[in-house]
């Protein structure tokens, strides 16, 4: 099986250790793994603050860098939710476009939908010793429809104890944009639902999207709160190593 990986901009620049840990545990399940150069942002800023065009630019690019991949697989349920809901929108009115988007979109998955959907996996063989509790994103459940998939994959972590989320529909507030342009309500957001988490007594909020992380633990951090911040691929791969496996 032949994975393009996409590694979205915030695991370029920020989370590094993401996207190598996607192609070890990828690898692990017999996959070939390519990382196409010319890649560059799916374009999901541009969409949400209204500069469409500059969103289109940005698909298309998208579209050609991927359409001849087997399967396009990336750390990001919110870059994977914007491909496969909006791409198809953002060329209803151009035919053989809307073709492309559409064929593109349905072979693009957020890591651990491919990883559990597509590949059956729910036992990495991972360990890793730790109270844990999981944020979905908002993108990733409402748009991707994605939910109980990482869960699957935390519940058969060795050694890890997945605390329940009494309030998993609450946004971090993050929003990309909108923590620019609203910060006081986005870091209003970002403590309560941080509130929440450390009642809970975890040890490491867990996500699938590194947008989340970040604002959480840049929170979690300036107010020196007992928990910190983890990618659900970093998890898992640290686990692997964990367990000699």
């Amino acid at each position: 099986m032949k994975v393009s990986l996409f590694i979205t901009c915030l695991a370029d620049h920020f989370y590094p250790e993401v996207g190598e840990a996607v192609v070890h545990l990828l690898r692990r399940y017999g996959c070939e793994v390519d990382f196409p150069p010319n890649q560059t942002c799916c374009g999901q800023p541009a969409w949400n603050t209204g500069l469409e065009d500059e969103a289109r630019a940005y698909a298309r690019a998208y579209i050609e860098t991927f359409e001849n991949s087997e399967y396009v697989v990336m750390p990001s349920g919110s870059c994977a939710g914007h491909v496969r809901y909006y791409y198809p929108q953002m060329f209803k009115d151009d035919k053989e476009m809307y073709r492309r988007a559409c064929a593109v979109a349905d072979k693009t998955y957020e890591f651990s939908q491919f990883l559990v959907n597509v590949l059956g996996v729910r036992d990495v063989g991972a360990r890793f010793p730790a109270k844990v509790v999981f944020h979905n994103n908002c993108h990733m459940q409402r748009e991707l429809g994605v939910f109980e998939e990482p869960l699957t994959l935390l519940r058969h972590v060795r050694d890890l104890e997945l605390l329940d989320n009494p309030r998993y529909d609450l946004c971090c507030g993050f929003g990309g944009a909108f923590s620019v342009k609203m910060p006081e309500i986005s870091t209003a957001m970002a403590d309560e639902r941080l509130g929440i988490y450390v009642g809970t007594k975890a040890d490491i909020i867990v996500s699938c999207d590194g947008g989340c992380l970040m604002h959480m633990g840049g929170r979690a951090e300036r107010q020196g709160l007992p928990v910190r911040t983890m990618h659900l691929a970093t998890l898992l791969w640290e686990g692997v190593k964990n367990n000699g496996r």
